[in-house]
């Protein structure tokens, strides 16, 4: 597996470096070029291997493999001008993402762009030689690759479609140099989307338990992206029946027992999804259907820079006096992104039983744990407005705490694995399909099946609207979802935006997405290539 993941990681260099020119000519006969790799299924393995770490680096800040978003905050830049968070730490390169200055030249605004069509790029490379190769190791070798790497191209394009709307869409390598695209439109890359999710849902494994490793795709995961896709296009119908295999499968269950490596410690079903180790099946986790592999400095994982969510959620309590930092308070959190008062610290937000609002899920009860201030020492420390003010002590969600900080608690990153798809939100996909199709009662059918979990009341199908969904998402998926991709989707990003965040209030329709990078513009001298209205 050390040699598989070493040498994908060269091959993505490889293959992005070289896969859109035809001015290089050189023949590499003992390096890892596309045309030495593509020769058998164990070169298939190495690059779709690559294809799993360029994905995994959606949210890398500044490291080196295989891809970089060149910021601090590139998560919590999809986190911010929306509903739930602003910015505590005013990070320079998270701020103008919430008072929406950002440009057609900010860093994340192009980078977002490179790291799409690198994906893209990696995966077309291997579709064609894909289609040139005769030496498999078994006959369903070929449409297995194919499969995962059509999945890869349609999450590329699911974030360029969110940002940018109308985007080139490319399905080939270009043997030509071009400066001639065009913006194809979003309905039709939706459709390209949606035909590659349906390959990949038809092709992939079915058993989870059966997969070669932990984390590899499996149809339901194709399947559960698709209902959002089906959602994007306002393909209600189909997003429904994509929602309902993956739930009818009898492959997940949403999680109403403790499980895995912590339940000795307090908390509960749900806040054992989020302790280190249990986001996989082998855990005893069977509502996930697709987990990213960031486990710290192990091969397959993530490395230092890969996902800084845990400072972004975790508050600076260690700089307030009586406190030092501590692993299980989640290390040196920055608080870059604090959670709005109106649903944190509101009294009816979440039901009294509420699980998702326990101790173990959002702390709101801090104790001074420094032991050079003994007069402090395990009594109770005080949120206060100033404490808030100064991003110390506030109501934090612990999704985030757990991960490597018990070696070095000043270490910043997350580095456990990440639940990218699990049920619960196929469920509230499923809800959102039934609303779009006036199914109230449908929907509040599918929304109370996640709130039984949550120990939380029952609502009735004259609850079920798209608002209270929207507020369900946020007791169930918050930071886990990027909240800015579920508003734009459902056309509510504006309004909520405007009702509920005083920092980002001047946000209006044409915020619903991105400007177009100015790089790309500039050098696309061939054909037209407008950019977004409101941008220059």
């Amino acid at each position: 597996m050390k040699k598989i993941l070493a040498a994908a990681t060269a091959a993505v260099l490889l293959i992005t470096g070289t896969s859109c020119s035809g001015f290089l000519d050189e023949e590499l006969k003992k390096e890892l070029a596309p045309d030495n790799t593509y020769t058998s299924s164990y070169g298939f393995k190495v690059g779709i291997t690559g294809l799993y770490a360029w994905a995994r680096s959606e949210f890398n800040t500044w490291g080196t493999a295989p891809t970089t978003l060149g910021q601090a905050c590139p998560y919590e830049s999809f986190q911010v001008a929306t509903d739930i968070v602003y910015t505590g730490h005013k990070d320079g390169n998270l701020v103008p993402f919430e008072n929406l200055s950002y440009t057609s030249s900010s860093t994340f605004v192009q980078n977002y762009w490179k790291w799409s069509y690198g994906l893209i790029a990696n995966v077309n490379e291997i579709l064609s030689y894909a289609d040139k190769n005769e030496n498999w190791d078994t006959p369903n070798d070929k449409i297995g690759f194919q499969a995962e790497a059509r999945f890869f191209r349609a999450y590329a394009y699911r974030y360029l479609v969110y940002l940018y709307g109308d985007v080139p869409y490319v399905d080939k390598i270009e043997s030509q140099f071009r400066i001639d695209f065009t913006r194809t439109p979003k309905a039709e890359v939706l459709d390209h989307m949606i035909d590659d999710l349906k390959f990949a849902a038809e092709n992939l494994p079915e058993n989870p338990d059966n997969v070669e490793e932990t984390g590899k795709l499996t149809k339901w995961a194709a399947l559960h992206l698709l209902s959002e896709v089906y959602l994007m296009a306002g393909k209600y119908a189909d997003a429904e029946d994509a929602a309902l295999q993956v739930i009818n499968s009898g492959y997940f269950q949403l999680m109403t027992e403790r499980f895995g490596s912590a339940t000795n410690q307090p908390g509960d079903a749900f806040s054992d999804m989020f302790k280190e180790y249990n986001q996989n099946r082998p855990s005893g986790n069977k509502e996930s259907i697709w987990v990213m592999q960031l486990e710290y400095n192990t091969p397959g994982g993530g490395g230092a820079y890969e996902d800084w969510s845990k400072r972004a959620w975790v508050p600076k309590y260690w700089d307030e006096t009586g406190f030092t930092l501590c692993d299980s308070l989640g290390g040196r959190g920055l608080a870059q992104i604090v959670p709005f008062q109106w649903w944190i610290e509101s009294t009816d937000f979440f039901d009294a039983t509420d699980i998702r609002n326990s101790e173990a899920n959002i702390k709101r009860h801090w104790y001074y744990n420094n032991p050079e201030t003994p007069e402090l020492l395990g009594k109770p420390a005080e949120m206060t407005e100033l404490t808030r003010s100064k991003c110390t002590l506030y109501p934090a969600v612990t999704k985030f705490f757990y991960g490597k900080t018990e070696d070095d608690p000043s270490y910043g990153g997350n580095n456990k694995d990440r639940m990218k798809f699990r049920l619960a939100e196929t469920y509230l996909l499923l809800a959102e399909a039934r609303i779009q199709q006036n199914n109230a009662a449908g929907a509040a059918e599918a929304i109370n099946v996640v709130r039984r979990r949550a120990n939380a009341s029952e609502i009735t199908a004259s609850q079920a609207t798209l608002d209270f969904l929207l507020d369900e998402r946020i007791r169930e998926l918050v930071g886990e979802e990027l909240r800015r991709l579920t508003l734009v989707r459902t056309g509510k990003l504006v309004e909520r935006t405007r009702k509920y965040n005083p920092y980002s209030k001047e946000i209006d329709e044409h915020n619903t997405l991105w400007p177009i990078p100015q790089t790309i513009i500039d050098s696309n001298t061939g054909a037209d290539f407008p950019q977004n209205p409101g941008y220059n």
